[in-house]
């Protein structure tokens, strides 16, 4: 007689069954005991997950802090740019002299009439807006989805990576020998956007929008290009203008208040800078007279006449003169014409300070 001995076990109630013993006869089983059910403590169940995935999610959401981090500081630069273009304000050039003002006075620092530091202004805020909602997994503007997002950036930072070689081909050619610490700051933040931007983006996805970026690349290159040309193309069909230069003369005769004052301010080095065909230095002579105006320390800035495109002479410049006629006196500037009694009190001129 031979015993087998068989367990079984239910998955659905988690018990496991005693034994049950059955004595083997040449032709039947025959069950000789009863089965018993024991208890066995229930199983917590089973999670299935990757363990890559949240330091994955976590260097992602760095990489759009640090997008945000450098637009933010693109936005910054731009504003400050915006606001010296718009208010029409000298621009502190640490590097350069007054190179950084030349190039954002300059034709190309306009795009089809909107200056060039505001449209990057809102470039950089775009960028930084659109990575921070990334990073924080806010709900996206106008319902769109996170690949869409992604595509929408990278988009974006090419234009301005592509808009920044192209400036900066125009640095090195146009302003030969200037430097603008300004515009090479924005090109540095604009490939370090463009370059994180990229490397957040998988090599098979790369490949996929190699062509969206040429024709993003392709497309701002033609609209600057559009945009310088029809500058170009407007400046030179003006009207030319071409004035030689003549000699003004003083006919009032002068007072000897005005004799004495125009010694007086020769005396302490006060200079009139105007130009042969401003009417307004004309009268401004005419108020010292004829013998006192020869008196002055006066400045022309336009020595050989004037004609489109004819700068002044390099003491006007270095002055920073913007308009005629234009007063320095003891490092104080007046502009436009100046009534003697103003012009001594400026100067502290008084009766006992005549010069001999």
């Amino acid at each position: 007689m031979a015993t087998l001995t068989v367990a079984t076990l239910s998955p659905s109630s988690s018990r496991l069954f005693a034994p049950v013993r059955y004595n083997r006869y040449p032709n039947q089983l025959r069950p000789n005991l009863l089965y018993k059910n024991c208890h066995l403590p229930k199983l917590p169940p089973l999670k299935c997950s990757s363990s890559s995935s949240e330091p994955e999610t976590s260097a992602t959401d760095w990489t759009y802090k640090l997008i945000s981090g450098i637009a933010g500081i693109g936005f910054l630069e731009t504003s400050y740019l915006a606001y010296l273009k718009l208010t029409d304000s000298d621009v502190f050039c640490p590097v350069g002299g007054d190179t950084c003002s030349n190039i954002l006075n300059s034709d190309y620092a306009v795009v089809f009439g909107v200056p060039l530091p505001l449209i990057g202004m809102v470039a950089y805020s775009f960028v930084a807006a659109l990575s921070l909602q990334l990073a924080t997994k806010e709900n996206l503007p106008f319902w769109i989805n996170k690949s869409s997002a992604q595509l929408l950036l990278l988009g974006c930072t090419t234009s301005m990576a592509t808009a920044s070689a192209y400036f900066l081909y125009i640095l090195t050619t146009a302003f030969s020998g200037s430097s603008c610490l300004y515009c090479l700051l924005s090109v540095v933040l604009s490939f370090s956007l463009f370059f994180i931007t990229l490397k957040d983006i998988g090599l098979q996805e790369k490949f996929k929008q190699l062509g969206l970026q040429l024709f993003i690349a392709g497309l701002v290159i033609l609209t600057l290009n559009t945009s310088y040309s029809s500058a170009k193309s407007d400046a030179s069909s003006g009207a030319k203008v071409e004035l030689p230069y003549f000699a003004t003369e003083v006919t009032a005769p002068s007072s000897p208040f005005a004799l004495s004052l125009a010694k007086y301010l020769h005396s302490i080095g006060a200079k009139m800078y105007g130009a042969f065909w401003c009417s307004h230095c004309l009268e401004q002579k005419e108020m010292f007279g004829r013998e006192a105006a020869k008196q002055l320390d006066y400045v022309e800035c336009f020595p050989d006449g004037f004609r489109t495109g004819t700068k002044m002479i390099d003491a006007c410049i270095d002055a920073k003169i913007e308009g005629f006629p234009t007063w320095i006196i003891n490092g104080q500037v007046l502009s436009g014409e100046v009534e003697l009694s103003e012009l001594a009190q400026m100067s502290g001129y008084s009766e006992s300070d005549q010069p001999s």
